[in-house]
C-alpha cells in the first residue's frame, strides 16, 4: 500500500479521500488555489501545496504544477477525485512518466471511453445496447440537422466529450435546432475544450440508471449493483438512490452483465460507472436499456453504493491501484437496505437553479440522521470559481420508505444561512407523490417545478418574531441580545421601536412595544401589508435558540443575524428577512425596466444584439457563463437597445450593468 498520496482536487471529494487515506495510515497531500487557501481539505491534509490562481485553469487544471507538487512532497500516487483532470488521459500519461501511480484507469481506457461517439461504437462491437443516433465526424449544421430529422424529433444534442449535463440540449422543434446546437457547442468548448457533438433520439419517460463497476489489473471485473439518478434538473443529478425502484432480479442481472462486459471490453481497472438510459414506459424491461456513456472515475453519488454494500469504494481504488486484486467476487457482493443522496447546493431553485455565492454565516447538519460529505464549514465562502456544492446528505434504511422518511427529516433539519440554498426544494422533492411511490423519470422535476417551488405564505407570528429579533442589541453588558434592546421605562406610553422588514417581495413597517419583561406587542406602524397584530412571550433564548408563546401556542425557532439579513428557522423551514435602512430610499428595480444586469459574477460569452436593435420581451440578449453553466439573459420588455456596456469574454461582477434600453415614452 502507498505511504503517501496527493489528491488532485478540492472540496468534498478531497475531504472524502483524505478520510479513507487517514484510516488506512496513508499520508495525504492537498493542493489549493488562491481562493482555497483556508479550505477544509487544506486543513484536513497532512501537507498542502499552493498550485496557482483561483480560476481552475490556473490551478486544479494545471497538470504540470500538480505533478510537481506530488514529486516535491514525496507522494507516490495521485488520486484525481472527480471533475478537473480525473478523465484527462494526457495527465495520466504525464503522471506515470514522472514515476507516479494514477489512482484510476489507464490513459488508453479513458481515451476509448472519453468521447461519447467513439465509446458507443466500441459498445456496439461489445454487444452492449446503445441509443439510436448519429455519432459521426461531420459537424456541419446542415448535416446534423438532416440526421436529426432522420432520427425523428425530439432529439438530444450532446457534447461528445461531455458529462454532468454540460453541452447538452433537448430539441423538440426542428426550428430550434440551430440555436440549441450553437449553445451546446459553446458549452462543450468551454467545459471540455471540444465543441463536437452527437445527436440521439430522446426517449420518452426515460430513467437514468447506472451501474457501478470495478476492475483490477488481473482481468477481473465486478458490478456493485445499480443507482437510480433519474431526478435531474438541467440534466444534472439532484437526488440519487440505490437500489432502483421497481428493479427486478432479471433486469439487474442483464444490466450488470452488460456493464461488466463494457468494462472487460477495454481491460478496465479501477472504479467506473456505466450509465444507461432506460425506457420506463412499460416498467423496467431487459430489452429497454441503452448505453449512454461510461465515466472513468469515482462518481459524485458513490456514497449510496457504499451504504447498501457496506464497502469503502475509495479503499478499493487505493488497493487496486497499489496492485492488489479485487477484494470480493461478484458472488460475495450483496445489497443491504436502501440509500438516498441529496446534493445540497448554493443555488436558487425559484430562479431556474441559478448558482449563488456568499459566506456561510451558519451551517448545521443532522449528523445523527445522515452521513454528511462536505468540503465547507460555517464561515466559509461559496465563490464563483467552482461548483457551488455545500454538501452531500446521505441516508440509509432497511427499506425505501424508511430511508426516504429519514431523507426528508434530515433535509428539514439542515440549516444553512448566508447564501441561497436548495434545501427547501430538496425537502419538497422528497415528499413529492410520484417520487415517494417510486414512479420516477428524468422529467419528474420539470413537470412538478411549480409545486416543488411553491412557498407557503409567511405566518403573522413569524413576521412578528422577525421584527422582535431584528432589534439591535443594547449597549450595556446587561443587554446582550435584541430582546433586551430597550428598557421598560417611558414617560407616558410603553417603550416602542419601529422596525422595517422585507420578505417574499413584501415590505413591513412594524411597531414593537414592550408589555413586560418577557412580552411584546407587534403591530402595523404605517406599511403593514395587512399585518395582524401579534403578542409574543419569550420563554427562553439560548444564543438564538428560542422558545416563544403566541396565542396559547408554544413553538421553537432559531434566529440568525448576518449583517442586514435575518433568518428564522421554524419547523425546518428557513425564512429570510431583509433589514433595509429606513433612512435610505427604495432602490430602483431593474426587473421589467430599462436595464439588464448580471445576476451573479461570471463571463460574458456572447452579446447577441447591437446598439439600436429593436428587441421584444424575453428575447435572448446576452449569454453568460457562471460556475461552468450558461445563463441566457433576456429582454425585460419590448424596446430599443440604447447602450451595451460589455463585450464577449469580459468578466463581470454581480449586479454589473450589461445593457440598457431606451426609456419608454411617458
Amino acid at each position: 500500500m502507498f505511504r503517501k498520496i496527493l489528491i488532485a482536487n478540492r472540496g468534498e471529494i478531497a475531504c472524502r479521500v483524505i478520510k479513507t487515506a487517514r484510516r488506512l495510515g496513508i499520508s495525504s497531500v492537498a493542493v489549493f488555489s488562491d481562493a482555497d487557501k483556508g479550505a477544509l481539505h487544506v486543513e484536513m491534509a497532512d501537507e498542502a501545496v499552493h498550485i496557482g490562481g483561483s480560476a481552475a485553469a490556473d490551478s486544479y487544471l494545471n497538470g504540470d504544477r500538480i505533478i510537481k507538487a506530488a514529486l516535491s512532497t514525496g507522494a507516490e500516487a495521485v488520486h484525481p477525485g472527480y471533475g478537473f483532470l480525473s478523465e484527462n488521459p494526457d495527465f495520466v500519461e504525464a503522471a506515470e512518466k514522472a514515476g507516479l501511480t494514477f489512482i484510476g484507469p489507464s490513459a488508453s481506457a479513458i481515451r476509448a471511453l472519453g468521447l461519447k461517439d467513439a465509446a458507443k461504437v466500441l459498445m456496439e462491437k461489445a454487444d452492449v445496447p446503445v441509443v439510436p443516433g448519429y455519432h459521426g465526424e461531420a459537424q456541419e449544421l446542415v448535416v446534423l440537422a438532416s440526421k436529426a430529422n432522420e432520427i425523428g424529433f425530439p432529439v438530444l444534442i450532446k457534447a461528445r466529450a461531455g458529462g454532468g449535463g454540460k453541452g447538452m440540449r433537448l430539441v423538440e422543434d426542428p426550428k430550434d435546432f440551430g440555436e440549441a446546437l450553437s449553445a451546446a457547442k459553446r458549452e462543450g468548448k468551454a467545459s471540455f475544450g471540444d465543441d463536437r457533438v452527437l445527436v440521439e433520439k430522446f426517449i420518452a419517460s426515460p430513467r437514468h440508471i447506472e451501474i457501478q463497476v470495478f476492475g483490477d489489473g488481473f482481468g477481473n471485473a465486478v458490478h456493485l449493483f445499480e443507482r437510480d439518478c433519474s431526478l435531474q434538473r438541467r440534466h444534472q443529478k439532484v437526488i440519487e438512490e440505490a437500489p432502483a425502484p421497481g428493479m427486478t432480479d432479471t433486469m439487474r442481472q442483464a444490466m450488470g452483465e452488460a456493464a461488466v462486459k463494457a468494462a472487460k471490453a477495454i481491460g478496465y481497472s479501477g472504479a467506473g460507472t456505466v450509465e444507461f438510459i432506460v425506457d420506463g414506459t412499460e416498467g423496467l424491461r431487459p430489452d429497454r436499456f441503452y448505453f449512454m456513456e461510461m465515466n472513468t472515475r469515482l462518481q459524485v453519488e458513490h456514497p449510496v453504493t457504499e451504504m447498501i454494500t457496506g464497502l469503502d469504494l475509495v479503499e478499493w481504488q487505493l488497493r487496486v491501484a497499489a496492485g492488489e486484486s479485487l477484494p470480493l467476487t461478484q458472488e460475495e457482493l450483496t445489497i443491504d437496505g436502501w440509500a438516498f443522496e441529496a446534493r445540497i447546493y448554493a443555488e436558487d431553485a425559484q430562479k431556474g437553479f441559478l448558482p449563488a455565492t456568499g459566506r456561510l454565516a451558519h451551517l448545521q447538519f443532522p449528523h445523527d440522521l445522515a452521513r454528511i460529505d462536505s468540503g465547507v464549514r460555517e464561515g466559509d465562502t461559496i465563490t464563483p470559481f467552482y461548483d457551488p456544492m455545500i454538501a452531500k446528505l446521505i441516508v440509509h434504511g432497511p427499506d425505501r420508505d424508511t430511508a426516504l422518511n429519514r431523507l426528508e427529516t434530515a433535509l428539514t433539519r439542515t440549516e444553512a444561512v448566508g447564501t441561497t440554498t436548495n434545501t427547501a426544494f430538496l425537502a419538497a422533492l422528497s415528499r413529492q407523490e410520484d417520487f415517494a411511490s417510486g414512479n420516477v423519470d428524468t422529467g419528474l422535476i420539470e413537470r412538478n417545478l411549480d409545486q416543488l417551488n411553491s412557498v407557503a405564505p409567511v405566518q403573522a407570528r413569524v413576521i412578528a418574531l422577525a421584527a422582535l429579533a431584528s432589534l439591535e442589541p443594547g449597549d450595556s453588558a446587561t443587554e446582550p441580545d435584541p430582546f433586551d434592546a430597550f428598557g421598560l421605562w417611558s414617560h407616558w406610553t410603553r417603550p416602542k421601536r419601529v422596525v422595517h422588514l422585507e420578505t417574499g417581495g413584501d415590505a413591513y413597517e412594524l411597531a414593537v412595544s414592550r408589555l413586560s419583561k418577557d412580552a411584546w406587542r407587534i403591530s402595523a406602524y404605517h406599511t403593514g401589508n395587512g399585518f395582524e397584530a401579534q403578542t409574543l412571550e419569550l420563554i427562553s433564548n439560548e444564543n438564538g435558540d428560542l422558545r416563544v408563546a403566541c396565542d396559547g401556542t408554544i413553538f421553537s425557532a432559531r434566529s440568525i443575524r448576518d449583517a442586514d439579513r435575518l433568518t428564522l428557522i421554524i419547523d425546518g423551514t428557513a425564512r429570510q428577512f431583509q433589514l433595509p435602512d429606513a433612512l435610505v430610499g427604495e432602490a430602483e428595480t431593474d426587473e421589467g425596466g430599462d436595464r439588464l444586469v448580471a445576476p451573479m459574477p461570471g463571463i460574458v460569452k456572447m452579446v447577441k444584439v447591437a446598439n439600436g436593435d429593436r428587441v421584444e420581451q424575453n428575447m435572448p440578449l446576452i449569454v453568460m457563463e457562471a460556475m461552468k453553466m450558461e445563463l441566457t439573459l433576456s429582454a425585460p420588455r419590448d424596446g430599443v437597445v440604447a447602450e451595451i456596456t460589455v463585450s464577449d469574454g469580459e468578466q463581470v461582477s454581480d449586479g454589473a450593468l450589461l445593457l440598457a434600453l431606451e426609456p419608454e415614452e411617458g
